[in-house]
């Protein structure tokens, strides 16, 4: 929880420790209720941050959630030493990766524009990267007003795939782990049905290229590591969807920053 004092967050937190659990949260406000409320706490430090729609406090909760991840694993034993150093070493360089996406601010703004007209939109992922779809769906939503579903691209015959034709664009992430090529035939599926299609991948990733209109490019990470990149990719395409439609970007309507009632 980033403020912390989020209604629903809070009421789960009590009921864990009444049912004896320990707890821990994860949060970017010191001394709020959550931080009160469990036994343990684990600060993100990520500074105020003034947008309703949640952007750099995802991505150090992020952070957190891979750094937690790594501990419980050589804890468990699950993950060996050397596994745990070189995730540990390139999580150390995030903030470079994260800093050539944002230096191509300029390219993801000039292929935005097939989403800027649309009613809807759908996102695609597979494995680590289908929630991180979700996320991208989401801040399009908060903040452009488009309405937008994040759907796990195996899902796709199960009913989304009814509802793709030319005005329906689709962004779809693809990266280099063991779904790839059963990604980029979901997107050559949805290529058949005249799609608009924002692809997202790595670095001189020619197949995917040639199936998509258009195509963002991340950094080459390790795959667990994706969503990283991949977020502030998806963070860029919302904003620059709401200001080519004129939207309030920080003070999106209906929306506050806290949920403090259930």
């Amino acid at each position: 929880t980033q403020s912390g004092e989020t209604a629903d967050t809070l009421a789960a937190a009590r009921e864990a420790r009444r049912r004896g659990c320990r707890t821990l949260s994860i949060t970017n406000v010191v001394g709020s209720s959550i931080a009160r409320e469990t036994d343990d706490v684990f600060y993100t430090n990520a500074g105020p941050e003034i947008g309703v729609a949640a952007t750099k406090t995802y991505t150090t909760q992020l952070m957190a959630m891979y750094l937690l991840g790594l501990r419980l694993g050589t804890m468990r034993q699950t993950l060996d030493r050397s596994e745990v150093r070189r995730l540990s070493t390139e999580l150390r360089t995030m903030p470079r990766y994260v800093s050539s996406v944002l230096d191509r601010a300029s390219e993801i703004e000039s292929v935005v524009d097939m989403l800027v007209p649309a009613k809807d939109v759908f996102y695609l992922g597979r494995n680590i990267n289908y929630p991180t779809m979700l996320e991208g769906a989401l801040k399009l939503k908060e903040i452009s007003y488009i309405h937008a579903e994040g759907y796990a691209a195996g899902e796709l015959k199960h009913g989304p795939l009814a509802l793709l034709d030319a005005t329906t664009p689709v962004v779809a992430a693809c990266v280099n782990d063991h779904t790839r090529d059963k990604m980029l035939g979901n997107i050559s599926e949805v290529a058949a049905r005249d799609s608009p299609i924002l692809g997202i991948g790595i670095e001189m990733d020619n197949e995917l290229a040639a199936i998509c209109d258009e195509v963002i490019s991340i950094p080459r990470v390790s795959p667990i590591l994706s969503p990283v990149p991949l977020t502030v990719v998806l963070q860029l395409i919302a904003y620059y969807v709401a200001k080519k439609k004129g939207c309030s970007i920080d003070r999106p309507r209906n929306l506050a920053k806290s949920v403090t009632v259930e």
